[in-house]
């Protein structure tokens, strides 16, 4: 059984679809004795997920499952490989900057939470 790292693609549509749309792309692992198995898997996954609900000002949401854009097989997992890159670009980089410096800090915060028993 080898290992697949898959970009799963969902459209986000709310209401009736009047705004700009929305991309959610999801990195997953999915194991598979061939590349061609571990795809067909991928997509039964990504259709099983698609979902539709009601948001908290009534509007119906609707996850829509796109396609599997990317698969790779995992030969070897190196410490500090590269799995993902995007690169974003973003009209406030200050902005940018304290929303990821909160996320790690949060991170850190979390997992010492744990390790001290306090969460």
């Amino acid at each position: 059984m080898n290992w697949y790292l898959a970009k799963f693609v969902f459209r986000i549509i709310c209401g009736e679809g009047d705004h700009s749309p929305q991309f959610d792309e999801q990195l997953r692992l999915v194991a598979g004795s061939s590349k061609e198995e571990a795809f067909r898997k991928a997509i039964e996954l990504g259709h099983r997920e698609e979902e539709t609900f009601f948001n908290n000002k009534q509007q119906l949401v609707r996850w829509q499952f796109i396609n599997i854009s990317e698969l790779y097989l995992l030969s070897e997992l190196i410490d500090g490989a590269e799995l993902y890159s995007r690169i974003e670009e973003k009209e406030n980089a200050d902005a940018y900057v304290y929303t990821v410096n909160q996320k790690a800090e949060n991170i850190f915060f979390t997992q010492t939470h744990q390790l001290l028993n306090l969460a």
